[in-house]
């Protein structure tokens, strides 16, 4: 039986390397084969924990900001509350609990979006949200949504969108593509196509040979989609993901399998590839709308929000087993040496909003 590697390894020996971006995006996204459209990624039973797998606080904190923003835009009625990426459906869930607790009137009004290509994973969405009163939708993308402002958080979303690499030779900067050695087992090499300096970061002119550098066009199209509805309807934008504040060369390309990491090329498919996301890059594109942005590490963002106290909330209810526990989870997710600086987080409002954490 042809495996999907031996796919892939036939399609380089006839067309040529793959660039990085075509391997991830089969890698993750092939409809045979691909580790999304056929894998339960998420969990401790998966390859990888998320925030809202850590703790119910995640998704509850990201709700309060949520309906602030509402709020803030004069409390919409024709508003649309969205994920996008909503893996499980496990971040909804502690959302939705929080939405209702917040504001009937916005539950009542508003309409709840998920944002999914993928049938199997709406299939177990709608599984984990059928205890909620809130009724959903689901859409393939964001210009399937219906009109009015955009309310709408990702978690772990653009790491997951390809990304192009370029690789600095002797003749200049040219794209880095996976090809085949003479054992036809995969390798990187430096493809024919070169780059235009002015999309490199800006340390790249005095990079030594063999630096790499990344680009991500298809990330800043999705924030480009999603700036463009906001600046015309209104609305707001929360995206968390591991990155960085500034852009700088450096090979962030990685794959996770079996909670522990793995090499790039060693199981296509089978594998979580994903590389750290450009936050400077996106934001430009929000401030390019007119729209307001900050940027900051999540640990602040949840501090700032009321992490310590949801916690001492939720422990005052717990044994000291359960208590140690909640310790734990806040911890992971805003402790600097885990979650809270490596993740960073983008908030994006209309003109007039505002992108704060906390008032």
């Amino acid at each position: 039986m042809t495996t999907f590697r031996d796919r892939i390894a036939r399609i380089i020996a006839a067309s040529g390397p793959m660039s990085v971006a075509d391997y991830m995006a089969a890698c993750l996204f092939d409809p045979e084969a691909g580790y999304y459209t056929t894998r339960e990624p998420f969990g401790r039973a998966g390859d990888f924990i998320t925030a809202p797998d850590v703790s119910q606080m995640f998704g509850e904190l990201l709700a309060v900001w949520l309906t602030m923003r509402w709020r803030e835009a004069g409390s919409p009625a024709n508003a649309i509350i969205a994920e996008i990426g909503p893996g499980r459906g496990t971040m909804m869930a502690d959302m939705a609990r929080i939405f209702r607790q917040l504001d009937s009137q916005m539950c009542a009004g508003a309409q709840f979006a998920l944002i999914e290509i993928s049938e199997r994973l709406r299939q177990v969405q709608r599984k984990t949200l059928a205890g909620s009163s809130i009724d959903f939708g689901w859409f393939g993308a964001i210009d399937e949504l219906p009109d009015g402002p955009l309310f709408i958080v990702g978690n772990e979303v653009f790491d997951a969108v390809p990304v192009r690499q370029f690789v600095k030779t002797k003749a200049g900067w040219r794209e880095r593509c996976v090809g085949l050695d003479g054992n036809g087992r995969f390798r990187f090499v430096a493809g024919l196509t070169g780059a235009d300096a002015a999309l490199l970061p800006p340390d790249a002119a005095g990079a030594p040979e063999g630096a790499i550098a990344e680009i991500a066009p298809a990330r800043e199209a999705l924030m480009e989609t999603v700036c463009a509805r906001i600046a015309s309807n209104g609305g707001a934008a929360l995206f968390i993901d591991y990155g960085h504040l500034q852009p700088g060369t450096g090979d962030t390309l990685q794959a996770l399998r079996g909670h522990a990491y793995d090499d790039v090329l060693a199981h296509p498919g089978e594998a979580d590839v994903t590389s750290h996301v450009d936050f400077a890059a996106l934001a430009a594109v929000a401030s390019a709308h007119g729209l307001e942005t900050e940027l900051q590490a999540q640990g602040k963002f949840l501090l700032n929000l009321g992490l310590l106290e949801r916690a001492g909330q939720l422990g005052a209810e717990l044994d000291e087993t359960g208590r140690n526990r909640i310790r734990d989870a806040v911890e992971r997710l805003a402790g600097p040496d885990q979650m809270g600086e490596l993740f960073k987080v983008l908030a994006v409002t209309a003109p007039g909003g505002t992108a704060h954490a906390a008032d």
